[in-house]
């Protein structure tokens, strides 16, 4: 497995292993809460919504004499609370059209691939990867226990030697609990993970590692883990291994690191991944900062106006109708229109809000200019 693929498996593998503020104490840790879970089949059984299996099902265009392969990556409880331990199974490589299946502790994992009904445009196989659980165990088991005795987090990797796959998220397949996605450059690879991903997936380069709260903004958590007490972070450090090395790797980031994750957004054409080139001819969005003129209503940077919204203004912008305000900024956008970026005069936030840049945005009929 390619060392970026590893590394995007090994972060998903850990997304939901334990929660914030990540206290073993914190009743939203007393429990594993991964997704991609295969219950036992006798608690699948009674809970809706409950899987006993994981089945990825994808198209692929083989070469000629073009193998495959899988591996099934998923953490098993073990201990107290949410602790588990990280488990791999791996098949083949087998020709095309074969089928292979290995047993392991509670469960069995199966690859095959099957070669449509003659007609069919172009040489293609269904591939399918399958993991059950036939772990025995009695009935009427609450979560918690069923817990006990599942596969975590399950991540299915398939991948062909020669040829390439068709993307899953064009359908015609019916995958059940994963969402495959192609996971190479040269789509020789799918991944069926535990949550939705576009094709292509990557773990973005100012990521400083996985921090194992079900996909939560890391910045904001790098920030809850320097705000954690002393007392916080010594029961942290009594629980097992893994959460104890990603909260020492997490304080040890610096405030630098921390603001290469503020913000960054990155436009890509679907079809070419280079940056989008835009239509000439557009406005200037920065035109009219300081000031605009909108049906002879001149706006102007520190004016005061006064808050009057039409009928079809939500509640929240006509329960400041009458109010002052201030524009604090103008823009105008790529259709011409004119957006005052206000803040509210006698609000106690009102200070706060301007230097944050967290304004109240009207168009110039919704205001009338009191101070000129």
């Amino acid at each position: 497995m390619a060392e970026a693929l590893e590394q995007l498996v090994e972060s998903l593998l850990y997304e939901g292993y334990a929660l914030y503020p990540y206290t073993p104490g914190a009743t939203k840790n007393a429990t594993p809460t991964p997704f991609g879970i295969v219950y036992p089949p006798a608690y699948a059984a009674e809970c809706a919504g409950a899987f006993d299996h994981a089945r990825l099902e994808c198209w692929a265009h083989p070469a000629p004499g073009a193998t495959l392969s899988a591996t099934l990556r998923f953490l098993r409880s073990r201990g107290d609370r949410h602790q588990a331990a990280e488990q791999r199974v791996e098949l083949g490589p087998i020709r095309v059209g074969q089928r292979q299946s290995v047993e392991f502790l509670g469960g069995r994992f199966t690859l095959r691939s099957e070669t449509p009904p003659s007609g069919t445009a172009g040489h293609r196989v269904l591939v399918r990867a399958c993991v059950h659980n036939t772990l025995r165990v009695q009935a009427g088991l609450d979560r918690a226990g069923a817990l006990a005795g599942a596969l975590l987090s399950t991540q299915i990797v398939v991948a062909l030697s020669a040829g390439r796959f068709r993307s899953p998220l064009e359908g015609a397949t019916h995958s059940v609990n994963t969402f495959p996605v192609l996971a190479s450059a040269g789509d020789d690879v799918v991944l069926g993970t535990t949550i939705v991903l576009p094709d292509h997936p990557q773990i973005a380069p100012e990521s400083r590692g996985g921090l194992f709260d079900s996909t939560e903004i890391e910045e904001a958590l790098l920030l809850h883990v320097h705000a954690l007490s002393d007392g916080e972070r010594a029961e942290i450090e009594r629980q097992d291994p893994a959460v104890r090395e990603m909260i020492a790797r997490a304080a040890s980031t610096t405030p630098q690191e921390i603001m290469a994750l503020h913000g960054r957004v990155t436009l890509r054409d679907p079809e070419t991944t280079a940056p989008p080139v835009e239509p000439a001819g557009l406005p200037d969005p920065r035109a009219g900062e300081a000031e605009a003129t909108v049906d002879g209503v001149r706006f102007v940077k520190g004016a005061k106006v006064l808050i009057r919204p039409g009928p079809e203004a939500d509640l929240h912008a006509r329960m400041l109708d009458g109010r002052t305000a201030t524009i604090e900024r103008i823009f105008t956008d790529y259709d011409g229109r004119t957006h005052l970026a206000v803040t509210i005069d006698g609000d106690p936030g009102q200070e706060l809000m301007r230097d944050s840049g967290r304004f109240l945005f009207f168009y110039a009929p919704e205001v009338e200019v009191i101070d000129k």
